[in-house]
């Protein structure tokens, strides 16, 4: 079965970036992932790309043939390729195929990246029928990766026009949803939040951003203010996830939490047999064993059961001096808040401190192997 994910958001958010550095991290842990490009205006792909709407159509071509603005345009490329979606299914099937012959299962793990207008994803039916089509005709189990700039939350009106963006795509698309604050390891440098970061990712009582509003905007607003507030409590749907694209843990928490929302396991293709994947010398190979004897090798990778971990668990009880030191094993937006507000500089420095014992591990390891190489010769004369 096919999984994917619909990455929207506004322009600017990180959606390309996102997708990139979710292609970097699955080829690290030997995850198949896929990207389609949608956005016909994007002529800088940073990823590598299986599938761009390009070949297609593009934003160009219906520019000048209708005379249409970049807007339009995209919203007619949206409707163009709903009505050839035979074209994005057969070239979505030929993934399939492609997996299939690399590890005989034929799943396929695709990203949508989806273009920066945000009425596509709140109000344009032409893609919340491509999402129909994709989950009817081609099987796809998808969620929708909701992408915001984390530095609105440092403006009441702003962060309330940020969470409903996002109930209202959340209504629209009507997919297991995963609302991120994006660049969150760029949030200091707006200044100091009126409140700690788990009072925006977690939705809390918005009654108290009642002052802010009111010094932000009219008073004869002050009603609608007010409504709007009630409105998105009503709901009390929207929460979120933060995301730092060039930090290891952060990518892996929320790609635990997107493979919750999905259902999706990963199991491995055997790398003993395969020459793209093989194990590192000296592995021992038990895979003659019963399948409940042989060792859970892959347990990082199976992230749909279970609770979130904190992957800064093991960094938080080992770094003296962190307020939250060795609190629980379970993901904390008070961690996250740690990391890249609170104590952020005192966080690089122990980065830069780990990753040099690294580099110093790896050295020695490597003139311990050419000392042992050298003294082949002499043992056996």
């Amino acid at each position: 079965m096919p999984f994917g994910e619909i990455v929207c958001g506004s322009p600017g958010s990180g959606k390309s970036t996102y997708c990139y550095g979710k292609h970097q991290l699955f080829n690290a842990l030997q995850r198949p992932i896929h990207i389609v490009n949608l956005d016909p205006a994007n002529d800088n792909i940073p990823y590598p790309c299986s599938i761009d709407i390009s070949e297609l159509i593009t934003l160009q071509e219906v520019m000048d043939e209708h005379g249409l603005g970049p807007n339009g345009g995209v919203l007619y490329c949206m409707e163009y390729l709903e009505q050839n979606f035979d074209w994005l299914e057969a070239r979505l099937g030929e993934l399939g195929k492609e997996e299939d012959e690399e590890n005989k299962s034929g799943d396929v793990y695709v990203l949508f990246d989806l273009p920066g207008q945000v009425e596509l994803s709140t109000n344009h039916e032409s893609m919340k029928r491509i999402v129909d089509l994709l989950q009817s005709k081609c099987g796809f189990r998808l969620a929708a990766v909701h992408l915001c700039d984390a530095h609105y939350v440092t403006d009441a009106a702003k962060y309330i026009s940020v969470l409903l963006l996002s109930l209202r795509t959340m209504l629209q698309l009507e997919l297991p949803h995963i609302n991120v604050l994006s660049k969150i390891d760029l949030l200091g440098n707006y200044g100091d939040l009126d409140f700690n970061l788990d009072f925006y990712a977690e939705v809390q009582d918005l009654s108290y951003l009642e002052n802010s509003l009111s010094t932000s905007t009219s008073p004869r607003y002050q009603a609608l203010n007010l409504a709007i507030i009630s409105l998105i409590e009503d709901y009390n749907l929207v929460g979120f996830e933060t995301l730092a694209v060039e930090d290891k843990s952060s990518m892996l928490h929320l790609t635990h939490a997107i493979d919750r929302a999905t259902g999706y396991v990963f199991v491995p293709r055997p790398s003993k047999t395969s020459s793209k994947n093989p194990q590192p010398e000296g592995t021992i190979d038990e895979s003659h064993k019963p399948l409940s004897a042989q060792p859970n090798e892959y347990s990082l990778f199976s992230s749909a059961a279970g609770p979130l971990k904190n992957t800064l668990e093991s960094a938080l009880s080992n770094s003296a001096g962190t307020k939250y030191a060795g609190v629980k094993d379970t993901y904390d937006i008070r961690d996250v808040q740690e990391r890249w507000l609170d104590a952020k500089d005192a966080w690089d420095a122990y980065e830069k401190r780990e990753w040099r014992k690294e580099g110093e591990m790896i050295r020695d390891e490597v003139a311990r192997t050419r000392t042992t190489e050298s003294e082949k010769p002499n043992n056996s004369g």
